[in-house]
C-alpha cells in the first residue's frame, strides 16, 4: 500500500498558491520581471507598436524567450498582437492595450514611490544611532 500524503497545512497552502507578495501594494509580478518590464518600457514608448524583430532588438531577447514573455503579456491583456499578411513575409506587431497602458503607468508610479522612500532612507540613515548591546554586523 503506498504511504499516504499528509494534508498540505493551511500555511502551504496559502504560500503555493499565491504568487508572493511584495513591500509595495501595486508592485505586479506579470509587469515586475525584468525582460517584461523592458518589453512594456519599449511599447510604451511606441504606441503605434513594434515588430516582434524589433522588440527582440530592442530588449536583447531570444526569439522563444521573447515570444515566451509576450505569450504572458498577452493572457495578461497587457499587450495586444496584431498579424499582418498582406506581403510575402508575414509579420507580428504588438502593442500595449489600453488597459495595459493604463496599468503600466499605475505600475510606473508604484516603482516612482518605491524610489522615493528608498533616497528618504538614504538621506534619513546619515543620523542613525548605533544599535543597543548585543548586536555586531554580520
Amino acid at each position: 500500500m503506498p504511504p499516504k500524503k499528509k494534508p498540505a497545512s493551511k500555511k502551504t497552502k496559502e504560500a503555493s498558491s499565491s504568487e508572493g507578495r511584495f513591500s509595495y501594494e501595486g508592485l505586479d509580478r506579470v509587469m515586475h520581471e525584468k525582460a517584461r518590464l523592458g518589453i512594456l518600457a519599449s511599447l510604451a514608448a511606441n504606441a503605434d507598436g513594434l515588430l516582434f524583430n524589433d522588440l527582440k532588438q530592442l530588449c536583447a531577447l531570444t526569439d522563444g524567450n521573447l515570444s515566451r514573455h509576450l505569450t504572458v503579456l498577452t493572457e495578461s491583456e497587457l499587450v495586444e498582437v496584431w498579424k499582418e499578411t498582406t506581403t510575402s513575409r508575414p509579420q507580428t506587431l504588438y502593442r500595449l492595450t489600453p488597459a495595459g497602458r493604463k496599468r503600466f503607468a499605475e505600475y510606473i508610479s508604484v516603482l516612482e514611490k518605491v524610489v522615493s522612500d528608498a533616497q528618504v532612507d538614504v538621506k534619513a540613515s546619515k543620523g542613525l544611532k548605533d544599535l543597543p548591546g548585543g548586536w555586531a554586523p554580520a
